[in-house]
């Protein structure tokens, strides 16, 4: 595996806003600008974690494909 192929994850926190609205659970994240919703709080916490992973992730390849241009 190459240097650039390794892929160094260190946890972060980030503050994240969950509350009820009527038969939703909705889940914020501020810092990211993000949200996202779901019909049991359990739903709504993998929402929030998949949409926050692919933030990151579009992030990444953004910042690869400006190195490369």
């Amino acid at each position: 595996m190459s240097t650039m192929q390794k892929q160094s994850q260190s946890p972060i926190s980030l503050p994240v806003v969950l509350s009820k609205e009527g038969n939703w659970f909705v889940a914020s994240c501020p810092i990211l600008d993000i949200g996202t919703q779901g019909k049991t709080e359990k739903e709504v916490r993998q929402n929030m974690q998949d949409l926050i992973e692919e933030y990151f992730s579009d992030i990444k390849h953004k910042i690869i494909r400006d190195l490369v241009s």
